[in-house]
Protein backbone atom coordinates (compact mmCIF):
# COMPACT_ATOMS: atom_id res chain seq x y z
CA UNK A 1 0.00 0.00 0.00
CA UNK A 2 1.24 3.76 -0.89
CA UNK A 3 0.64 6.21 2.09
CA UNK A 4 0.58 9.66 1.13
CA UNK A 5 3.27 11.90 2.55
CA UNK A 6 0.33 14.30 4.75
CA UNK A 7 -3.37 13.85 5.73
CA UNK A 8 -6.26 15.36 7.48
CA UNK A 9 -6.72 15.81 10.76
CA UNK A 10 -8.58 17.49 13.32
CA UNK A 11 -6.75 18.81 16.85
CA UNK A 12 -7.46 21.05 19.48
CA UNK A 13 -4.53 23.78 20.46
CA UNK A 14 -6.09 25.06 23.27
CA UNK A 15 -8.75 24.47 26.26
CA UNK A 16 -12.22 25.73 25.17
CA UNK A 17 -15.42 25.48 23.43
CA UNK A 18 -15.99 23.78 20.00
CA UNK A 19 -14.11 26.77 18.11
CA UNK A 20 -10.71 24.72 19.91
CA UNK A 21 -11.06 22.16 16.76
CA UNK A 22 -8.58 23.20 14.26
CA UNK A 23 -8.51 21.27 10.78
CA UNK A 24 -4.62 20.82 10.25
CA UNK A 25 -2.93 19.24 7.09
CA UNK A 26 -0.37 17.22 8.99
CA UNK A 27 2.41 14.75 7.92
CA UNK A 28 1.25 11.32 8.59
CA UNK A 29 2.65 9.84 11.10
CA UNK A 30 5.63 6.64 11.30
CA UNK A 31 5.08 3.81 13.80
CA UNK A 32 8.22 3.54 15.62
CA UNK A 33 9.55 -0.29 16.87
CA UNK A 34 6.26 -2.53 17.94
CA UNK A 35 3.94 0.22 16.60
CA UNK A 36 1.27 0.00 13.70
CA UNK A 37 -0.26 2.90 11.38
CA UNK A 38 -3.85 2.31 11.34
CA UNK A 39 -6.06 4.19 8.54
CA UNK A 40 -9.03 5.37 10.72
CA UNK A 41 -12.45 4.26 8.81
CA UNK A 42 -14.52 5.12 12.02
CA UNK A 43 -13.86 7.59 15.27
CA UNK A 44 -16.71 7.52 17.58
CA UNK A 45 -17.28 10.54 20.21
CA UNK A 46 -17.56 10.19 23.92
CA UNK A 47 -17.74 12.96 26.56
CA UNK A 48 -14.09 12.68 27.14
CA UNK A 49 -13.71 14.65 23.99
CA UNK A 50 -15.59 17.04 25.12
CA UNK A 51 -13.97 17.29 28.96
CA UNK A 52 -10.20 16.94 27.40
CA UNK A 53 -11.44 20.03 25.32
CA UNK A 54 -12.73 22.04 27.71
CA UNK A 55 -10.12 20.92 30.31
CA UNK A 56 -13.09 20.00 32.53
CA UNK A 57 -11.22 17.20 34.69
CA UNK A 58 -9.42 18.85 37.27
CA UNK A 59 -6.02 17.67 39.41
CA UNK A 60 -6.07 16.51 42.59
CA UNK A 61 -5.98 19.19 45.20
CA UNK A 62 -7.54 21.60 42.66
CA UNK A 63 -11.08 20.36 41.31
CA UNK A 64 -11.30 23.47 38.99
CA UNK A 65 -8.17 23.18 37.31
CA UNK A 66 -7.81 23.04 33.75
CA UNK A 67 -6.85 19.40 32.74
CA UNK A 68 -6.59 16.79 30.64
CA UNK A 69 -7.74 13.46 31.12
CA UNK A 70 -4.76 12.75 33.92
CA UNK A 71 -3.24 15.50 33.88
CA UNK A 72 -2.04 18.95 32.14
CA UNK A 73 -2.41 18.08 27.97
CA UNK A 74 0.62 18.25 25.40
CA UNK A 75 -0.93 20.84 23.26
CA UNK A 76 -1.43 20.45 19.68
CA UNK A 77 -3.34 17.23 20.94
CA UNK A 78 -5.45 14.94 17.81
CA UNK A 79 -8.51 14.17 19.90
CA UNK A 80 -10.56 10.63 19.53
CA UNK A 81 -10.08 7.48 21.37
CA UNK A 82 -12.13 4.85 19.76
CA UNK A 83 -10.59 4.05 16.72
CA UNK A 84 -12.09 1.29 14.00
CA UNK A 85 -9.51 1.07 10.69
CA UNK A 86 -7.36 -0.84 9.12
CA UNK A 87 -3.81 -1.77 9.32
CA UNK A 88 -1.58 0.15 6.31
CA UNK A 89 1.79 -0.43 7.89
CA UNK A 90 3.88 -1.25 10.39
CA UNK A 91 6.80 -0.34 12.26
CA UNK A 92 10.18 -2.39 13.06
CA UNK A 93 10.02 -5.44 15.24
CA UNK A 94 5.95 -5.66 14.51
CA UNK A 95 4.53 -8.73 12.30
CA UNK A 96 3.61 -7.65 8.75
CA UNK A 97 0.77 -10.12 9.05
CA UNK A 98 -0.87 -7.38 10.77
CA UNK A 99 -0.96 -5.65 7.62
CA UNK A 100 -4.50 -5.02 5.91
CA UNK A 101 -6.25 -6.38 8.92
CA UNK A 102 -9.70 -4.79 10.43
CA UNK A 103 -9.01 -3.69 14.04
CA UNK A 104 -10.11 -1.99 16.69
CA UNK A 105 -7.66 -0.17 18.70
CA UNK A 106 -7.92 -0.32 22.78
CA UNK A 107 -6.82 3.25 23.86
CA UNK A 108 -5.57 2.79 27.55
CA UNK A 109 -2.19 4.05 28.23
CA UNK A 110 -1.54 1.10 31.30
CA UNK A 111 0.47 1.15 34.32
CA UNK A 112 1.91 -2.29 33.60
CA UNK A 113 1.35 -4.88 31.14
CA UNK A 114 -0.47 -7.04 33.30
CA UNK A 115 -3.95 -8.23 32.63
CA UNK A 116 -5.37 -6.39 35.75
CA UNK A 117 -3.01 -2.80 34.81
CA UNK A 118 -4.95 0.48 35.58
CA UNK A 119 -5.41 2.85 32.72
CA UNK A 120 -3.38 6.16 33.59
CA UNK A 121 -3.74 7.28 30.17
CA UNK A 122 -6.15 7.79 26.64
CA UNK A 123 -5.35 8.28 23.06
CA UNK A 124 -6.75 11.38 22.28
CA UNK A 125 -5.78 12.76 25.47
CA UNK A 126 -2.05 11.72 26.88
CA UNK A 127 -1.27 10.76 22.54
CA UNK A 128 -3.09 11.49 19.63
CA UNK A 129 -6.20 9.67 18.42
CA UNK A 130 -8.22 9.03 15.63
CA UNK A 131 -9.51 12.50 14.51
CA UNK A 132 -7.35 11.78 11.70
CA UNK A 133 -6.87 10.06 8.19
CA UNK A 134 -4.19 7.84 9.93
CA UNK A 135 -3.09 7.02 13.47
CA UNK A 136 -0.25 5.10 15.34
CA UNK A 137 -0.99 2.63 18.07
CA UNK A 138 1.19 0.01 19.40
CA UNK A 139 0.48 -3.43 18.07
CA UNK A 140 -0.38 -4.94 20.89
CA UNK A 141 -3.15 -2.57 21.66
CA UNK A 142 -4.71 -4.04 17.75
CA UNK A 143 -7.66 -6.61 18.53
CA UNK A 144 -8.06 -8.23 14.72
CA UNK A 145 -12.03 -7.71 14.22
CA UNK A 146 -11.88 -9.25 10.38
CA UNK A 147 -14.49 -11.52 11.04
CA UNK A 148 -16.81 -9.32 13.33
CA UNK A 149 -20.08 -8.86 12.31
CA UNK A 150 -20.44 -5.80 13.31
CA UNK A 151 -19.93 -2.30 10.78
CA UNK A 152 -17.23 -0.64 11.18
CA UNK A 153 -19.12 2.51 13.10
CA UNK A 154 -20.11 -0.13 15.34
CA UNK A 155 -16.81 -1.55 16.31
CA UNK A 156 -15.78 2.09 17.13
CA UNK A 157 -18.62 2.85 19.30
CA UNK A 158 -17.46 -0.06 21.57
CA UNK A 159 -14.03 1.00 23.40
CA UNK A 160 -14.46 3.98 25.80
CA UNK A 161 -18.17 3.33 26.71
CA UNK A 162 -18.77 -0.24 26.30
CA UNK A 163 -15.10 -0.89 27.63
CA UNK A 164 -15.83 1.48 30.69
CA UNK A 165 -19.12 -0.19 31.09
CA UNK A 166 -17.85 -3.56 31.31
CA UNK A 167 -15.44 -2.64 33.63
CA UNK A 168 -17.87 -1.42 36.55
CA UNK A 169 -19.77 -4.53 35.44
CA UNK A 170 -17.00 -6.88 36.25
CA UNK A 171 -15.12 -4.62 39.13
CA UNK A 172 -18.91 -4.63 40.66
CA UNK A 173 -18.86 -8.15 40.15
CA UNK A 174 -22.46 -8.39 38.50
CA UNK A 175 -23.85 -11.55 38.57
CA UNK A 176 -27.39 -13.65 37.28
CA UNK A 177 -30.36 -12.62 39.29
CA UNK A 178 -29.33 -9.49 40.34
CA UNK A 179 -30.97 -6.00 40.81
CA UNK A 180 -29.17 -3.86 38.87
CA UNK A 181 -29.85 0.54 38.91
CA UNK A 182 -28.26 2.36 35.54
CA UNK A 183 -28.04 5.75 35.93
CA UNK A 184 -27.79 7.99 32.71
CA UNK A 185 -29.10 5.11 30.53
CA UNK A 186 -29.82 7.01 27.85
CA UNK A 187 -26.10 8.15 27.21
CA UNK A 188 -23.23 6.01 25.57
CA UNK A 189 -21.86 4.29 28.84
CA UNK A 190 -25.65 4.48 30.31
CA UNK A 191 -26.82 2.11 26.83
CA UNK A 192 -24.26 -0.21 26.96
CA UNK A 193 -24.43 -0.49 30.59
CA UNK A 194 -27.92 -1.57 30.44
CA UNK A 195 -27.34 -3.96 27.28
CA UNK A 196 -24.80 -5.58 29.26
CA UNK A 197 -26.37 -5.98 31.99
CA UNK A 198 -29.40 -7.85 30.42
CA UNK A 199 -27.19 -10.01 28.55
CA UNK A 200 -25.70 -11.05 31.89
CA UNK A 201 -29.31 -11.88 32.95
CA UNK A 202 -29.56 -8.59 35.94
CA UNK A 203 -33.04 -7.20 36.14
CA UNK A 204 -31.97 -3.77 34.78
CA UNK A 205 -33.70 -0.68 36.60
CA UNK A 206 -32.94 2.43 34.42
CA UNK A 207 -32.94 5.92 35.12
CA UNK A 208 -33.59 7.85 32.03
CA UNK A 209 -35.92 11.24 30.99
CA UNK A 210 -39.54 10.45 29.89
CA UNK A 211 -38.78 11.06 26.06
CA UNK A 212 -35.89 8.61 25.54
CA UNK A 213 -37.73 6.06 27.83
CA UNK A 214 -38.41 3.45 24.65
CA UNK A 215 -34.92 3.48 23.68
CA UNK A 216 -33.70 2.21 26.87
CA UNK A 217 -36.22 -0.26 26.70
CA UNK A 218 -35.22 -1.46 23.37
CA UNK A 219 -31.74 -2.04 24.96
CA UNK A 220 -33.19 -4.53 27.48
CA UNK A 221 -33.72 -2.35 30.57
CA UNK A 222 -37.12 -4.04 32.53
CA UNK A 223 -38.04 -0.89 33.98
CA UNK A 224 -37.31 2.61 32.99
CA UNK A 225 -37.73 5.40 36.21
CA UNK A 226 -37.75 8.89 34.78
CA UNK A 227 -35.20 10.86 36.93
CA UNK A 228 -37.44 14.35 36.76
CA UNK A 229 -40.10 12.93 39.14
CA UNK A 230 -39.63 12.23 42.56
CA UNK A 231 -36.71 9.92 41.76
CA UNK A 232 -35.73 8.08 45.32
CA UNK A 233 -39.47 7.34 45.96
CA UNK A 234 -39.75 6.27 42.23
CA UNK A 235 -36.89 3.84 42.91
CA UNK A 236 -38.30 2.65 46.09
CA UNK A 237 -41.23 1.39 44.38
CA UNK A 238 -39.58 -0.08 41.66
CA UNK A 239 -37.14 -2.06 43.92
CA UNK A 240 -39.05 -2.51 47.06
CA UNK A 241 -36.64 -5.50 47.89
CA UNK A 242 -33.60 -3.38 47.48
CA UNK A 243 -30.67 -3.33 44.83
CA UNK A 244 -27.71 -5.29 44.63
CA UNK A 245 -25.49 -3.32 42.27
CA UNK A 246 -26.16 0.52 41.61
CA UNK A 247 -24.02 1.79 37.86
CA UNK A 248 -23.44 5.10 38.24
CA UNK A 249 -22.12 7.53 35.92
CA UNK A 250 -24.22 10.62 37.76
CA UNK A 251 -23.16 10.46 41.31
CA UNK A 252 -23.77 14.12 42.90
CA UNK A 253 -27.46 13.99 45.00
CA UNK A 254 -28.38 10.53 43.27
CA UNK A 255 -25.90 8.61 45.30
CA UNK A 256 -26.57 9.94 48.40
CA UNK A 257 -30.18 9.22 47.82
CA UNK A 258 -29.44 6.08 46.62
CA UNK A 259 -27.29 4.13 49.24
CA UNK A 260 -30.38 3.64 51.52
CA UNK A 261 -31.98 1.94 48.87
CA UNK A 262 -29.41 -0.44 48.46
CA UNK A 263 -29.66 -4.86 49.72
CA UNK A 264 -26.64 -5.82 52.57
CA UNK A 265 -23.58 -6.65 51.06
CA UNK A 266 -24.35 -4.06 48.06
CA UNK A 267 -22.21 -2.51 45.51
CA UNK A 268 -22.15 1.14 43.65
CA UNK A 269 -20.04 1.61 41.23
CA UNK A 270 -19.45 4.95 39.93
CA UNK A 271 -17.30 5.95 36.67
CA UNK A 272 -18.99 9.18 36.22
CA UNK A 273 -20.06 12.54 37.85
CA UNK A 274 -22.66 14.25 35.42
CA UNK A 275 -24.93 14.97 38.62
CA UNK A 276 -21.67 16.77 40.79
CA UNK A 277 -18.34 15.53 42.04
CA UNK A 278 -19.03 17.36 45.49
CA UNK A 279 -21.25 15.69 47.45
CA UNK A 280 -22.51 14.22 51.06
CA UNK A 281 -23.39 11.00 52.50
CA UNK A 282 -24.15 8.78 55.15
CA UNK A 283 -21.07 6.89 55.88
CA UNK A 284 -23.08 4.54 58.20
CA UNK A 285 -24.97 3.24 55.36
CA UNK A 286 -21.78 1.37 53.99
CA UNK A 287 -20.09 -0.39 57.27
CA UNK A 288 -23.48 -1.15 58.88
CA UNK A 289 -24.96 -2.68 55.69
CA UNK A 290 -21.48 -4.09 54.52
CA UNK A 291 -21.66 -2.03 50.96
CA UNK A 292 -19.20 -1.42 48.59
CA UNK A 293 -18.02 2.07 46.87
CA UNK A 294 -16.14 1.18 44.07
CA UNK A 295 -14.35 3.81 41.50
CA UNK A 296 -14.39 2.40 38.03
CA UNK A 297 -12.17 3.92 35.60
CA UNK A 298 -12.57 2.72 31.87
CA UNK A 299 -11.01 -1.13 31.56
CA UNK A 300 -8.43 -3.64 32.11
CA UNK A 301 -6.55 -5.23 29.06
CA UNK A 302 -9.02 -8.20 30.37
CA UNK A 303 -12.04 -6.64 30.34
CA UNK A 304 -11.41 -5.49 26.74
CA UNK A 305 -10.34 -8.94 25.31
CA UNK A 306 -13.61 -10.06 26.92
CA UNK A 307 -15.56 -6.81 25.47
CA UNK A 308 -13.89 -8.07 21.66
CA UNK A 309 -14.85 -11.57 22.20
CA UNK A 310 -18.58 -10.35 22.23
CA UNK A 311 -18.34 -7.83 19.40
CA UNK A 312 -16.57 -10.57 17.41
CA UNK A 313 -19.69 -12.83 18.28
CA UNK A 314 -22.11 -10.08 17.69
CA UNK A 315 -23.30 -10.52 21.11
CA UNK A 316 -23.98 -6.53 21.27
CA UNK A 317 -24.29 -4.15 18.57
CA UNK A 318 -24.28 -0.40 19.87
CA UNK A 319 -26.84 1.98 17.86
CA UNK A 320 -25.23 4.53 15.85
CA UNK A 321 -27.51 7.73 16.28
CA UNK A 322 -25.24 10.12 13.41
CA UNK A 323 -22.31 9.81 11.19
CA UNK A 324 -20.52 12.96 10.29
CA UNK A 325 -16.98 13.68 7.89
CA UNK A 326 -13.87 14.50 9.84
CA UNK A 327 -14.35 18.58 9.13
CA UNK A 328 -17.73 18.64 11.20
CA UNK A 329 -15.92 17.54 14.18
CA UNK A 330 -16.91 20.58 15.60
CA UNK A 331 -20.55 20.36 14.67
CA UNK A 332 -20.70 17.09 15.37
CA UNK A 333 -18.90 17.51 19.51
CA UNK A 334 -21.97 20.28 19.75
CA UNK A 335 -24.82 17.63 18.63
CA UNK A 336 -23.04 15.02 21.55
CA UNK A 337 -22.72 17.95 24.09
CA UNK A 338 -26.95 19.07 23.39
CA UNK A 339 -27.61 14.99 24.59
CA UNK A 340 -30.70 15.08 22.72
CA UNK A 341 -29.44 11.55 20.50
CA UNK A 342 -29.44 8.15 21.41
CA UNK A 343 -26.30 6.17 20.54
CA UNK A 344 -22.88 6.92 19.82
CA UNK A 345 -21.78 9.95 17.32
CA UNK A 346 -19.30 9.06 14.85
CA UNK A 347 -17.04 10.49 12.65
CA UNK A 348 -15.90 9.35 8.57
CA UNK A 349 -11.99 10.57 8.73
CA UNK A 350 -11.66 8.92 5.55
CA UNK A 351 -14.98 9.83 2.27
Amino acid sequence: MTLPDTMRAVRITRHGGPEALEPAQLPVPVPQKGETLVQVTAVALNNTDLWTREGAYGRPGNPHALSGWRGPIDFPRIQGADVAGRVAAVGPGTPETLLGRRVVIDPAIYDSTAPDAHPIGLMGSERDGGYAEYVTAPAHHLHDMTGSPLTDDQLAALPTAYGTALGMIERGRLREGDTALVTGASGGVGIALTQLAHARGAHVIAVSSGPKTDAVRAAGAHQVVDRTQNLPDRLRAAAPDGIDIALDVVAGDLLTDGLPLLREGARWVVAGALGGYDLTFDVRRLYLHNIQLIGSSMHTPAHFDLLMNLARQGNIRPPIAAIFPLEEAARAQEELAHRNHIGKIVLHPNP
